[in-house]
């Protein structure tokens, strides 16, 4: 299957591998077994020696069929070692992934490709990476506890983590923010605020009715010398978005900023109109962490003040993320291809867009394992929506939820060959997840996550039973239902066990009985968000229901952007009912709060695209994440 060729010439070494075999025939661990080949081979093993790099391997993007250059991480096996300190790598795979249009390239940084025709990809000799990000790595952390002025640290910790790379730096910034309070000046707005929204996303408690009592006169209107400091209400405009239900403070002075700024937006230098447009436009409580990453990175080198040391270690960390991502991916696209439910049964290709939502709910390189899991149940999911939305007769369909009410391989005998094939792959891929956190944990939670499944497929009956029967739901029954339908639920469930570090038990059986508000309060900001994001396709698909004509009918509504504008106050008043578990959180339960708000973010970021469609939204949000490296 593979032939293997090698030449040295000086301090060079290039091992061409040649590729023949389908996806169906692709090896299950490529990377293991061109380790033990090279081995054989007594040549340098390509990936786990410090001094060499990631091994590139030519790669197919999934939503354009289009060729990138991917890393596959290094290995900690055993490996022949060799005093060359740096190599040249050739290989020439034929790709696991059909091509069907123009090739384009992602380019890795400090590298190049050649002979595209040939597939080739030659990665040129280059500066220790690792060495260099953990140099940078070190002169970031040192910039950040050695800053003595507390305005200086605050946007250094706000800039670190804008940048993508604030989980590397979680204890310092934390026990900064817990001590830094006392030595803030209380004249500076600009400050003030900051460190209210930097503490209050982290979970530290602040009250805003003393912190901002100060800038407020006795008409709760801004004292003049503050209405007057622009990046002072920009900040406090910031600040006020991650206030919660209740604090009206926050709510007044999200109304004041919004309106002091819009009146003085024209009269801006560019680079501040550019900060407060795109504030105005989606305040950052409100983004997608690793776009938001991305976006600033590009930004952020235009700045007057900025740290070329910490841009630079961005970048390096960026690309690192970004590699990890697709190296995720390809799993995630090799376990949907072996199931078989789009090339034997149809079924929509959209792992891709699954993976995207894992990555928006879990930004943190650490959950590597989560995203992949949490992407294979997100996949099946779709598949389900599908059977219920467009492929089932109710008859199958009463069977379908029987048979997963009863969980049960044995009970399919009834149920047509392809509902047979969806249940079986829910069932495995669900016992997958339960034995993970059986390993990991000591956890049986196959109960809780069987439940949410069970509540999923109960709620797309629902919705069946208002198609048969020809009803139209209210706005409320709509929306309660709709919260089970969007999915939110079950990927809470199934995070809440995936990623919450020493779990008591005692707030296990909760999830039996009913799920925490947050759940639900982020489940409906996401079937908000849905609707206003896919109501053209899904009416076009013939769904015609949808909480945007819902709300017209029952308030005699005739434009339906008057409609839209409705959905999106509903939405921005459940922000502050979700901020709320930000004000005094469960340390324990913070986890799975920040995921609940990562929902939010991804909705509003994947499904608020103007005049794209969704899919080309979510084909933009792909590339920009997953094969587009930033160059340094």
């Amino acid at each position: 299957m593979f032939q293997l060729s090698r030449f040295f010439n000086h301090r060079n070494i290039c091992l061409y591998i040649s590729h023949f075999v389908t996806l169906h025939q692709y090896p299950l661990n490529l990377k293991d077994i061109i380790i033990g080949m090279a081995s054989q081979a007594n040549a340098i093993s390509l990936f786990s020696h410090k001094s060499l790099y990631s091994q590139q391997l030519m790669y197919i993007s999934p939503l354009r069929c289009s060729k990138i250059c991917m890393s596959i991480l290094p290995s900690g096996r055993p490996c022949v070692k060799a005093s060359i300190t740096y190599a040249e790598k050739v290989i020439d795979l034929a790709s696991p992934l059909s091509i069907t249009n123009t090739m384009s390239f992602a380019r890795e940084v400090s590298s190049h490709l050649v002979d595209h025709h040939g597939m080739k990809a030659i990665i040129s000799p280059q500066v220790d990476a690792n060495k260099r990000m953990h140099e940078l790595k070190e002169n970031t952390r040192r910039a950040l506890m050695m800053t003595s002025d507390p305005k200086m640290t605050l946007k250094l910790i706000d800039t670190i983590q804008r940048l993508g790379v604030g989980y590397c730096f979680e204890e310092e910034i934390k026990n900064i923010l817990e001590n830094l309070t006392q030595v803030l000046p209380d004249d500076d707005l600009y400050t003030v605020a900051l460190n209210f929204r930097l503490r209050r996303q982290g979970g530290l408690h602040t009250n805003p009715a003393e912190v901002f009592q100060n800038f407020m006169d006795a008409n709760r209107e801004l004292k003049k010398s503050s209405s007057e400091d622009i990046e002072g209400l920009l900040s406090l405009y910031e600040a006020s978005h991650l206030g919660s239900s209740g604090e009206d403070v926050l709510s007044h002075a999200k109304e004041i900023t919004t309106r002091h700024l819009n009146k003085s937006v024209s009269q801006l230098n560019p680079k501040l109109h550019k900060k407060v447009v795109e504030g105005l436009k989606l305040p950052r409580h409100m983004r997608m962490q690793r776009l938001e990453a991305r976006r600033y990175i590009e930004e952020y080198g235009n700045e007057d003040d900025h740290n070329p040391l910490v841009l630079e270690f961005a970048k390096y960390d960026y690309n690192k993320v970004q590699s990890v991502l697709q190296m995720e991916l390809v799993e995630v696209t090799r376990w949907w291809e072996h199931l078989g439910l789009s090339s034997k049964l149809g079924f929509r290709d959209r792992h891709v867009e699954c993976f995207l939502w894992t990555v928006g709910l879990l930004p943190e390189l650490s959950f590597s394992g989560s995203r992949i899991d949490l992407a294979k149940a997100i996949a099946i999911m779709l598949v389900i929506d599908d059977i219920y939305d467009t492929y089932g007769s109710y008859e199958d369909l009463l069977l379908f939820t029987d048979a997963i009410q009863r969980w049960d391989l044995e009970e399919t005998e009834q149920l047509p060959e392809y509902m047979k094939i969806c249940f079986e792959a829910l069932y495995n891929t669900n016992n997958g997840i339960c034995d993970k956190v059986l390993n990991d944990r000591g956890l049986s939670v196959q109960p809780f996550l069987r439940k949410t499944w069970v509540d999923l497929v109960k709620a797309y009956m629902v919705e069946a039973e208002w198609l048969k029967r020809s009803r139209i739901p209210t706005l409320k029954e709509y929306i309660e239902n709709g919260v089970t339908t969007s999915g939110a639920c079950m990927a809470l469930v199934h995070l809440f066990f995936l990623v919450s570090n020493g779990l008591p038990t005692k707030n296990m059986p909760h999830l039996l009985d009913r799920y925490p508000s947050f759940f639900t309060l982020a489940g409906t900001i996401l079937r908000l968000w849905d609707d206003l994001g896919t109501v053209k396709e899904e009416q076009e698909r013939g769904d015609m229901l949808s909480s945007i004509h819902l709300l017209m009918k029952e308030k005699n509504i005739a434009c339906e952007k008057e409609g839209r504008n409705e959905i999106l106050q509903m939405i921005y008043s459940l922000w502050n009912d979700l901020n709320t578990e930000l004000v005094t959180p469960d340390i324990m339960l913070f986890p799975i709060i920040k995921v609940a708000l990562n929902i939010s973010r991804a909705s509003q970021v994947v499904y608020e695209h103007g005049n794209d469609s969704y899919l080309s939204s979510v084909e933009n949000h792909v590339q920009s994440l997953f094969y587009k490296p930033i160059d340094i």
